[in-house]
């Protein structure tokens, strides 16, 4: 098994493709900047098997030494947007060692040489479109992950889908809610992310994730929720002049979100296009053999950590001990703090999982 560098997995996507490298016993090794605040997340790893190795993919001189010294022949990159063009340094690098079997850059989303969103998102994907030229100039064998979104509620301002329960208080609905998309665990994007690292078939290919069980438009996503909580919420629609307008502020991160997120459900960026037969791949058919998490049991699991929260609530007789930055989380709860709802959500999670929960790690 070849030795496989993980980038970024003090973050959510590298987090779960780190991961499925040490569940399936590939030799893993996690790069940690200094100054990390993963810390606790780089100790799990390395007490699962994991080499912890210091630098910075922005330092080609530090990373050819890295990759030549841990005889690194896969590399993965997961880092954040704010990087992406960071990983010249390391196209530069990964060229000059001459070893590397395969280099996975940060990709994790739509395929970004088809998706057009407006500014400044689409500058973004420029950043992106441009790592993958430097990347086929370079003839640095690759994969480019289009995993398109992850599976939880698509807000459109700045919250992080790992961070925040799908709504409480009442729903967002993007025009007329009947743009679908495809929504995708982490989990499983780690999975397949390790299958595709080694896979000969996805040389030089892009992966594109379309599981038929998770293609959802936002007024499906609703019902959905609703059928957890057991209770019918309000909705709200929001038109494509207000994303756009928001766009046009043009604060990142918020605008970049409010560009990609106007791309997804008004544009159909996700399922307006064929994939190339040559070039794409879908994930469900190159890996019959994986159940993608549905969208219901990933539901199913938020549906749970809120019931869990509700008990602590009652537990506690204290509001305030509830996570600060899950948004709409305080007020909602005083709402639906009630044995009906309980039950409710105990029932859903019974129905949907046979009593047994879904897992997001």
């Amino acid at each position: 098994m070849s030795n496989t560098l993980v980038i970024g997995a003090g973050g959510f996507i590298g987090g779960f493709v780190a991961a499925a490298h040490l569940e399936s016993h590939i030799p893993t090794f996690l790069l940690r900047r200094s100054g990390s605040n993963s810390e606790t997340v780089f100790q799990m790893f390395k007490e699962k098997g994991a080499t912890i190795i210091e630098g910075s993919f922005a330092e080609k001189e530090m990373m050819e030494k890295l990759l030549r010294e841990h005889n690194i022949e896969v590399v993965i990159c997961a880092t954040g947007g704010g990087n992406i063009l960071d990983q010249i340094a390391l196209i530069e690098a990964i060229k000059s060692v001459g070893t590397i079997k395969r280099f996975l850059p940060s990709e994790f989303g739509h395929d970004i040489d088809k998706a057009n969103p407006v500014e400044p998102g689409l500058t973004f994907y420029k950043h992106k479109r441009l790592i993958r030229r430097a990347i086929e100039k370079a003839g640095i064998p690759y994969t480019y992950i289009c995993c398109n979104s992850i599976a939880s509620w698509p807000y459109y301002n700045n919250i992080h889908p790992s961070k925040v329960t799908p709504p409480l208080d009442y729903f967002q609905i993007y025009g007329d809610g009947s743009v679908g998309a495809y929504f995708v665990s982490g989990k499983d994007i780690g999975k397949i992310t390790e299958k595709a690292a080694n896979d000969p078939r996805t040389l030089n290919k892009a992966i594109h994730f379309r599981p038929p069980s998770n293609l959802f438009n936002i007024n499906q996503m609703a019902s959905l929720w609703e059928a957890k909580l057991g209770h019918k919420l309000p909705r709200l629609t929001i038109t494509a002049h207000q994303l756009l307008s928001i766009a046009a502020e043009m604060k990142i991160p918020e605008s970049v979100v409010a560009a990609l997120t106007h791309d997804i459900f008004f544009n159909g960026c996700q399922t307006n296009f064929s994939l190339d037969e040559e070039y794409d791949l879908e994930a469900c058919k190159l890996y019959p053999e994986i159940t993608f998490q549905t969208l219901d049991h990933c539901f199913d699991e938020f549906a749970l950590t809120l019931k869990n929260k509700i008990r602590n609530i009652n537990n506690n007789n204290n509001i305030n001990n509830i996570n600060n930055n899950i948004k709409h989380f305080a007020k909602p709860l005083m709402l639906i703090n009630n044995n009906t709802v309980s039950q409710a959500l105990d029932e859903a999670h019974a129905i949907n999982n046979n009593g047994h929960a879904a897992t997001f790690a």
